[in-house]
């Protein structure tokens, strides 16, 4: 296992849906991020591809100028996914709780987790099953920054620096079967000074059998 018990552990144990049962109507990184997490989109989906936007919330970043196939959105708060003007439905599951995911083997051409990932108390069952609903060649983009509900966070990503979470999600990544890291973005030094939020992302891929 890539995780210890301790590592798993957050600093606030009460069950995950009791702290997101109020709808949070923000965007948690400023807009140089976001505008740098949807060109990476850019770069990675096509048109009327079948795309997850996992721990998903009311907004999702997506291209305005694509059209997809469909997008379903996953989430901790049913009122944030009702409100994604791009999910073409939506479900809500605890995934430190319920570790399958609902959906059919190789269904999806791409699956999404912004600024979510430091939540996963299991990220090897999770990163499993994402490998299992991709298509062969699907990716799956992993964005993060130094941003976090600490106490929400678990321990490996909260006592870890920006370099070790970056090794973190390429480990998750790398060490799931049929899954690899093809590419990592990290911050440019400009109009990063330590003004914004620092953009990093891992995009991994299913490789063909």
């Amino acid at each position: 296992m890539i995780l210890n018990p301790q590592q798993r552990t957050k600093l606030d144990s009460r069950r995950d849906d009791l702290f997101y049962a109020a709808p949070r109507f923000v965007t948690h990184v400023d807009d140089f991020f976001l505008a740098r997490l949807t060109d990476l989109y850019r770069q990675y989906l096509q048109p009327q591809m079948r795309v997850l936007d996992l721990m998903s919330s009311w907004v999702s970043h997506l291209p305005p100028e694509l059209s997809f196939q469909e997008v379903v959105g996953h989430g901790m708060n049913a009122a944030e996914l009702a409100r994604n003007p791009r999910l073409d439905r939506y479900f809500v599951q605890n995934l430190n709780e319920e570790l399958a995911l609902p959906l059919e083997d190789a269904s999806f051409n791409a699956v999404l987790m912004a600024v979510s990932v430091q939540y996963l108390q299991y990220p090897e069952a999770t990163f499993t099953e994402i490998a299992r609903i991709l298509k062969p060649q699907g990716v799956v983009i992993v964005s993060f920054s130094n941003r976090m509900f600490f106490e929400k966070a678990i321990q490996a990503w909260r006592e870890g620096s920006e370099g070790d979470r970056v090794q973190l999600v390429q480990t998750y990544i790398n060490s799931t079967p049929s899954l690899k890291v093809i590419a990592t973005h990290l911050p440019r030094l400009w109009p990063w000074r330590g003004f914004t939020d620092p953009f990093y992302a891992v995009v991994g891929q299913k490789q063909a059998v």
